[in-house]
């Protein structure tokens, strides 16, 4: 599966809009099926502006820098919500395929961003990151919805980020935990994630050998995970762009969400309309 990407504006605004990048309808049927697509070569000619913006932003983190070093381990790097301060974050936003995509894969007539995620696991990082929906961290409900996970390395298939194909469609929101292994939110009574390692072949697991601009756009209730990245493997640089559609709607977490939106004044049922989340596309 895969579209055509537009380039860069080389100078000057370009309407976000104006870009005819859309994908084919099997591939939307595809997303709305498994909540996973991979599509090649998408976002290749933005691939040397976004490593620009993430160097400058691995120079200067943000307050929300959320790194993991266990002893022994190599740095796993992560930091969001950079788009409004790197410029090539922002060019990227306004002016590359991703909302257009982004609508077409959800089926929504409009495509807002809602924010974007960098993580860098270095050669030799232990952490793994474990199968995890990231709907319940957000402070956001809706079904329309898409992350499109860039890589901005080669990514080999064995440390590929994994889907469970159909997954965003089971019937329940499994209880979130911290990276510690502790529960996200006091007395939550969900469901545990089951254990997806002790019984790969239970599960359609789905995974792909990537080249850089490519993206995996999944759903937000899509179970997923990453494994640790082994000395001589290479970096895994990837920056993640996430969006919401029509029926996207403020939801309180109580503050322990991620990433944090302090400054919302939104209530819940609320349209997730606020200038941190950016109307880009309107058919």
């Amino acid at each position: 599966m895969s579209v055509a990407a537009a380039p860069p504006p080389v100078a000057g605004p370009t309407a976000a809009d104006s870009a005819v990048t859309s994908v084919a309808p099997s591939t939307h049927a595809d997303f709305q099926r498994d909540g996973v697509v991979v599509l090649r070569a998408l976002f290749a000619d933005w691939v040397e502006p976004l490593r620009t913006g993430l160097d400058a932003l691995m120079a200067a983190p943000s307050p929300l820098e959320r790194s993991y070093q266990p002893q022994g381990s190599a740095r796993f790097f992560q930091d969001l919500c950079n788009w409004q301060r790197i410029p090539e974050f922002e060019a990227f936003v306004r002016h590359s395929p991703a909302a257009r995509v982004a609508a077409d894969l959800m089926g929504s007539r409009t495509a807002r961003f809602f924010h974007d995620h960098v993580l860098v696991k270095e050669p030799g990082t232990a952490v793994a990151t474990p199968w995890h929906q990231d709907l319940p961290y957000y402070c956001v409900a809706g079904s329309a919805n898409v992350s499109f996970w860039i890589p901005l390395d080669p990514i080999p298939r064995e440390i590929c980020m994994e889907t469970i194909a159909g997954s965003h469609a089971w019937p329940r929101i499994h209880r979130p935990k911290r990276f510690d292994g502790s529960d996200l939110y006091a007395d939550d009574d969900r469901i545990e994630m089951p254990d997806i390692d002790a019984n790969r072949e239970g599960f359609p697991i789905l995974g792909w050998e990537l080249e850089p601009g490519d993206a995996i756009a999944f759903h937000f209730a899509a179970v997923h995970g990453a494994p640790a990245v082994c000395p001589g493997q290479g970096r895994r640089r990837i920056f993640s762009a996430r969006w919401v559609g029509d029926d996207a709607v403020f939801i309180d977490r109580g503050g322990k969400g991620s990433p944090p939106f302090a400054n919302l004044t939104l209530r819940t049922g609320e349209p997730l309309d606020a200038a941190d989340f950016p109307l880009i596309y309107s058919r």
